[in-house]
C-alpha cells in the first residue's frame, strides 16, 4: 500500500480527529498472557534478547497482526532500555521484574548519567522498526514507536524498579527540586530524542506511556512533570506525526495530561469514556 493510502487507514485518520468508520480502540494485554507463540521463543531467549535482536522484535510485533485482524501495530520493545543506554545496569530478573541495580539516589548519580543520540544505542529498536515497515506496508497497517514518558524513567531509575508508594522518587522530586531538573532535564531530552529517531526510522505514531504518573497529585504533575513531559514531546513534534499520551490512574489529571501535549489521550479503566470525552473536549 502506497505511503499515502496508508496515512488514510482507518486508525490514522482516527488519530488525527477526522471522521471514521469506526474508532479504534486499545485493549492492552502483555503478549506473555495470550500468545502462545511468544511464549514459546521465551523459552529461548531472555526479554532483552528479544528486544535488542531486530530481526526477533520484528517477529514479535508481528505475532498479533497474524493472528488477528487490526488496526494497528506497536514495535516490541521496553521503555527501560534508555535508560540502559544512559549507563544504569538493567537486568530482568524471573519473578521479581526489571531491576536497575545501581539506582539514582545523588546528585553524583544523576551527573554520571548519559544522554547518547538514541542511534549509538538504541539502535536496535530503529533497526526492528525498519524491518517491521517491510512486513506492515503491503498490508496498510501502521506502525507506533513508543517510549516511557519521563517521570516514569524517574520512577524505574530512582527506585531501582518497580514501587508500590515510590517514596524515593517522591522525596527527590519535592525535596530537592534543582536535582530533580537536572535529571528531569536529561530524562526528557533522551525521551524527545528517541522518539523522534522512531518517526525517522519509519513509526507512522508515537506514543509515550506515563505508567506511574498516577502516584501524583495534579499538582504535583502540573508543577513539577508536565514541563518535562512538554519538552519530550516538543521535541518529538519535529517528527511531525500524531502522538498518543497515556497515564495509568489520571482520571484526576486528564486537563493536565491534555495540556502536556498529544493528539490521542489515552485513558484507563477508572474513568468513563464519555466522562473523558466532555472532560478533555475535542
Amino acid at each position: 500500500m502506497a505511503t499515502a493510502d496508508l496515512n488514510n487507514s482507518r486508525f490514522m485518520r482516527a488519530c488525527r480527529r477526522e471522521a471514521v468508520d469506526a474508532t479504534p480502540i486499545w485493549l492492552m494485554r502483555q503478549a506473555g498472557r495470550y500468545m502462545t507463540e511468544y511464549r514459546e521463543l521465551r523459552k529461548s531467549y531472555g526479554i532483552l534478547d528479544l528486544i535488542k535482536t531486530p530481526e526477533l522484535a520484528c517477529e514479535v510485533t508481528m505475532q498479533p497482526i497474524n493472528a488477528f485482524d487490526l488496526d494497528a501495530a506497536i514495535i516490541f520493545a521496553d521503555i527501560l532500555p534508555p535508560l540502559q543506554g544512559m549507563g544504569m545496569d538493567l537486568k530482568f530478573i524471573k519473578g521479581e521484574g526489571p531491576v536497575l541495580h545501581n539506582p539514582i539516589r545523588s546528585a553524583d548519580d544523576v551527573a554520571r548519567l548519559s544522554t547518547p543520540a538514541p542511534q549509538e544505542n538504541l539502535h536496535f529498536t530503529l533497526d526492528a522498526i525498519k524491518l517491521t515497515r517491510q512486513e506492515l506496508d503491503s498490508r496498510g497497517i501502521p506502525l507506533i514507536g513508543f517510549s516511557g514518558a519521563p517521570f516514569t524513567l524517574a520512577a524505574y531509575a530512582v527506585e531501582g524498579g518497580g514501587s508500590r508508594n515510590h517514596q524515593h522518587v517522591k522525596a527527590l522530586m519535592i525535596g530537592e527540586p534543582a536535582l530533580w531538573d537536572q535529571l528531569m532535564t536529561k530524562l526528557s531530552h533522551v525521551v524527545g530524542h528517541y522518539l523522534l529517531a522512531q518517526a525517522q526510522a519509519g513509526a507512522h505514531v508515537l506514543q509515550v506511556f506515563d505508567s506511574w504518573v498516577g502516584q501524583l497529585s495534579p499538582e504535583d504533575y502540573r508543577r513539577s512533570v508536565m514541563p518535562y513531559t512538554q519538552r519530550a514531546i516538543a521535541i518529538a513534534r519535529d517528527a511531525g506525526v500524531p502522538i498518543i499520551h497515556f497515564g495509568t490512574d489520571t482520571a484526576g489529571m486528564l486537563e493536565q495530561i491534555r495540556d502536556a501535549g498529544g493528539d490521542v489521550i489515552g485513558v484507563d479503566w477508572r474513568i468513563n469514556l464519555d466522562t473523558a470525552w466532555d472532560r478533555l473536549g475535542d
